[in-house]
């Protein structure tokens, strides 16, 4: 059985970020790459929301506020930087942002002076 979980859907929006950077190259501002692929998931109608605000709450009290750079249908956390290296924080951030948005996956995005490369973060507290 393949338990990788929106298998379809992931190929789909890590395609998209290899237009992107097929089309525009390396060297670009995270915000230059972000624009575009809301371009590139127009073009390609798959349903999306960038920079969406979610709320980090205690006791139905709102203490802090996260954005994400992109929730692809209703399901997938995308979050883009720009540099060689995935680091820690980027990761920890992105699985921060899975477990207030209470989202299984989070896909990272970086954005190199060489290609694009991605890691899959899944929620394993909310994964059943």
């Amino acid at each position: 059985m393949d338990k990788v979980i929106f298998k379809r859907e992931s190929y789909n929006i890590i395609g998209c970020c290899f237009d992107v950077f097929n089309k525009l190259g390396p060297g670009l501002r995270e915000k230059n790459y972000q624009k575009a692929l809301e371009e590139v998931f127009s073009e390609k109608k798959i349903e999306f929301k960038s920079q969406l605000y979610v709320p980090i709450k205690i006791n139905n009290k709102v203490i802090g506020k996260y954005f994400l750079d992109f929730i692809v249908s209703n399901q997938i956390a995308v979050e883009l930087k720009v540099g060689n290296n995935f680091h820690r924080r980027d990761i920890e951030q992105l699985f921060s942002y899975l477990k207030s948005s209470n989202l299984k996956l989070g896909i990272l995005v970086n954005f190199t002076y060489d290609e694009v490369r991605y890691r899959r973060i899944l929620n394993i507290k909310n994964y059943s």
